[in-house]
């Protein structure tokens, strides 16, 4: 348990923001533009797929923020 404040929360959480700005960015600019033209019912599963993929790196990410700990 936590008894003190860090500096890995307020820091991880920016961190946080800012990789999500850049994924979402890059797929905005990348990916959109290939897969624009495709019918809706085959984006659909890709936008799920990315949607869900910035996630699997998440739980890692917050035990960090808590523990300063990658596992």
């Amino acid at each position: 348990m936590r008894e003190a404040p860090t500096w890995r929360i307020p820091l991880g959480i920016l961190a946080l923001l800012a990789a999500l700005a850049l994924y979402g960015t890059a797929i905005a600019l990348l990916l959109v533009p290939l897969i624009a033209r495709w019918p809706a019912l085959v984006q659909l599963p890709v936008y799920i797929v990315l949607g869900v993929v910035w996630l699997l790196p998440l739980r890692r990410f917050l035990v960090w923020m808590e523990t300063g700990r990658w596992r």
